[in-house]
């Protein structure tokens, strides 16, 4: 069965988002991921809201290379979360056509967190895409088994999801059995890289590798081929693998060409 292949943003970090689209068609991705919102004040983004030229070159760049949006990131769900706060990146996903919103849970208020959840779920129905909650070890959402509470809690809204990141599967106290529960209704896509397992390191440590020092599928000790065996056998995945001081040496093309050669053996 073949896979929908996503170019991920931090792939193709280098690139705007018309050059991230045509790169992806280039070397055989049928999607991109975009971050139109910065992770955090001042990090890095590709700037597209508030730039009609910049949407319409991306919205040509899409027609003519048939490739699409799967993703886009970045809504932060903390203590002071107000769902408005993003309605210009809603509205560009819905102009893009993009399928899921990456979502990320800071908010150690499991019960708050919940209700914002479930605000952000109705703020993006109308767009007609999913919110996908990642966990990450060093969040409010740890864990697998803690999406599914914080999803299952907020009503299961239709257009909820949670998202499988193979580095934050290997770096969270995750199991198998934990991703093998997760309803397929709320799977929509995941994650592929790899890196050193474990639940040891800091969140200085886990922070800096997710953000510029992923290894290629196939590099690390994650259990990829357990994982992917465990998700869906039809469920979309993006290709993240940054790694700043090897892309030195490398176009953009090259590392997005090596890395979706490397994504290949685990992805059946």
């Amino acid at each position: 069965m073949t896979r929908a292949l996503s170019l991920a943003y931090l792939t193709s970090h280098r690139c705007t988002p018309p050059e991230a689209v045509a790169l992806a068609a280039r070397q055989g991705y049928g999607f991109v991921g975009l971050r139109l919102w910065p992770n955090a004040p001042g990090g890095p983004q590709q700037h597209l809201l508030g730039r009609p030229d910049v949407l319409r070159e991306t919205q040509a760049a899409l027609r003519d290379t048939g490739v699409g949006v799967f993703d886009l990131e970045l809504i932060r769900i903390g203590a002071d979360f107000d769902a408005g706060r993003w309605a210009a990146l809603y509205e560009a996903g819905a102009a893009l056509g993009a399928r899921a919103i990456l979502v990320a849970g800071d908010d150690t208020d499991e019960a708050r967190l919940t209700q914002n959840y479930a605000r952000l779920c109705e703020a993006m129905r109308p767009f007609g895409m999913t919110a996908d909650l990642e966990f990450m070890p060093w969040t409010g959402v740890p864990d697998a088994q803690a999406a599914l509470r914080v999803v299952r809690n907020a009503g299961m809204p239709g257009n909820a999801g949670i998202l499988v990141d193979a580095l934050h599967f290997g770096r969270s106290h995750t199991s198998l059995e934990d991703i093998r529960a997760l309803p397929r209704a709320l799977l929509h896509y995941a994650q592929i890289c790899d890196g050193a397992p474990g639940t040891h390191f800091t969140t200085e440590e886990m922070i800096h590798t997710a953000r510029c020092a992923r290894l290629m599928p196939g590099e690390g000790g994650i259990d990829l081929a357990g994982l992917f065996a465990a998700l869906p056998a039809d469920l979309p995945v993006s290709v993240e693998v940054i790694h700043e001081e090897r892309e030195r040496d490398a176009s953009p093309d090259a590392w997005a060409a090596a890395c979706l050669a490397a994504s290949r053996p685990f992805l059946g």
